[in-house]
């Protein structure tokens, strides 16, 4: 039985959620702030997604977020926000969110985006080859380049190995889209960009002039590293 923390600081959406959640055949534990959402975290090593409102009092979401992303990167995280504003939704995936709803949302459209969210960090293919110096272990989200182990998060971990099984070709946003967030994601479309910004970061040498992923402008991107194939 997967576990859900709920941060929310609203009793009525909290108790909404864990009824939902339940019903849903998952472990529910609760936080009522930031400060023991991340306690919480900390604790519960079993904890499989966070669902994490924005707006908590004390120190917010985002912050939260960082702080849970600093000691674990494979657990999932989905925001929670009542705002619109495509700024507020970047942030909150630059600060280590996997995805995010919008309040409000109806319980089967958070369920499913929980359980694609469990898919992907799920996957159970595991030493996968990676190439250009980089050996990717999907299963335990690490990225070996140069001898130096780099931790990703799920979602980075899928949009990596996708890539690399693409063999160079290029591949769509849209494409990526329904591969690693699901044919059901009904957010918005730039949390592709958003995520290859973040993976960048991570493994380019320097990510203002990468050279692994490279963007195909109009259309999306294509994995251009090179090298043996070795297993890890």
């Amino acid at each position: 039985m997967d576990t859900i923390l709920i941060v929310e600081d609203e009793e009525n959406i909290r108790g909404f959620l864990h009824v939902n959640l339940k019903r849903s055949g998952f472990n529910v534990l609760q936080a009522a702030n930031g400060e023991d959402g991340v306690e919480m975290a900390k604790k519960h090593q079993d904890i499989a997604v966070i669902l994490l409102d924005i707006m908590l009092p004390g120190i917010d979401g985002y912050e939260v977020c960082s702080l849970i992303r600093a000691v674990n990167t494979k657990v999932g995280i989905i925001m929670l926000t009542a705002k619109t504003q495509e700024t507020d939704k970047i942030q909150g995936l630059l600060d280590g969110a996997d995805d995010y709803v919008t309040k409000p949302f109806s319980p089967n459209e958070l369920i499913a985006r929980i359980q694609s969210l469990l898919r992907r960090i799920k996957n159970e293919q595991s030493n996968e080859p990676a190439a250009d110096d980089m050996i990717l272990d999907i299963r335990r989200k690490l990225v070996q380049k140069n001898g130096e182990m780099i931790e990703l998060t799920p979602t980075e971990a899928a949009l990596l190995a996708y890539f690399i099984q693409a063999e160079g070709m290029p591949i769509s946003r849209n494409d990526l889209l329904d591969e690693v967030w699901g044919f059901q994601f009904a957010g918005d479309p730039k949390i592709v960009d958003v995520n290859i910004r973040r993976l960048r970061q991570k493994i380019e040498d320097n990510p203002s002039d990468p050279r692994l992923i490279e963007t195909i402008w109009g259309y999306g991107y294509c994995w251009k590293g090179k090298g043996s194939m070795n297993e890890y």
